[in-house]
């Protein structure tokens, strides 16, 4: 969500980030201060090669993973000397450089604070809290698990029913004779609730006792239908690992607001309206433009 490399140690920045270039022997014995190349009198250390790989990982997976620590020597090597020469022709004087530099710094500061204050102050207590009151009350479908041969003719369908009349396997049926792609599993459905499925084949599934199977042929788009229930049940609520995520981002954006709140408060903000330029992009909703940045 908001998460930031600078909420915890710089190690630890440098394992989570480096572990695709480096590989995990090196890992072991990397310190963040540990020099990588020299450039000049400037240093590049493996924080800096940590800080590209979290930059550059999308791109490094275009290469063979045996390249990705020379690619991103390389490209801090470049960018260090791209950066020495600006120096000297005194870029980093210019006014517009200096605004980019305070908006990166405030931009890199305000990850900071939320990654330390709000993110990393999120417990497994915290959502396992969320978790117990979100779910307290919950109330899950009906679902049913069922099995189905689908075949391109009644008179076909009317043949298989008349061998499970007389005790054949039901499972073994659909693996001979179904067209669909569940015959490799016996016809094998899993569960699924209304809605899932097309009306025919539903009504006639959410009918059944679990153990039967239709007496008649279920006609839907897709060909003719035996239909199996194997089971019914009410959904459970889903377990703490599945939504464990979803309950630290509500938690966050939670506190995230109250806190920016509570700053509004006891700082003075003032809006100083101006009219935008007529070739201005849009302004984004109001909501949006308060969110964090995601890492």
């Amino acid at each position: 969500m908001f998460r930031s490399f600078m909420s915890r140690p710089l190690r630890s920045v440098l394992i989570a980030a480096t572990a695709i270039s480096l590989g995990a022997t090196a890992l072991s014995a990397a310190e963040p201060g540990d020099v990588v190349a020299k450039v000049g009198s400037t240093e590049i250390t493996e924080a800096d090669i940590a800080f590209a790989a979290r930059d550059l990982g999308p791109q490094l997976q275009r290469f063979p993973p045996a390249q990705w620590r020379q690619i991103l020597t390389d490209v801090m090597v470049d960018m260090t000397l791209l950066s020495e020469a600006a120096k000297k022709e005194g870029m980093e004087k210019d006014e517009d450089f200096q605004r980019q530099v305070r908006f990166m710094t405030t931009q890199a500061l305000r990850n900071a604070y939320v990654a330390q204050k709000l993110d990393a102050a999120v417990t497994e207590d915290d959502i396992k809290a969320a978790y117990d009151k979100e779910f307290k009350d919950f109330k899950g479908e009906e679902e049913v698990r069922a099995r189905h041969i689908l075949v391109s003719s009644k008179e076909e369908a009317e043949k298989l029913i008349k061998e499970l009349d007389g005790g054949a396997d039901f499972a073994e049926l659909a693996k001979a004779n179904s067209s669909d792609g569940s015959a490799a599993n016996g016809g094998d459905l899993d569960y699924f609730t209304k809605g899932r499925m097309v009306p025919e084949f539903e009504t006639a599934a959410f009918a059944l006792k679990p153990g039967e199977y239709t007496k008649e042929p279920v006609e839907s788009q897709f060909g003719w239908h035996i239909i199996k229930s194997e089971d019914k049940r009410i959904q459970s609520a889903p377990p703490l690992e599945e939504v464990s995520d979803g309950l630290r981002q509500m938690l966050m954006r939670e506190r995230y607001a109250k806190l920016i709140e509570e700053l509004k408060a006891a700082n003075p903000v003032e809006i100083v309206k101006q009219e935008a330029p007529a070739d201005a992009p849009a302004a984004a909703p109001a909501g949006e433009a308060a969110k964090p940045a995601a890492q």
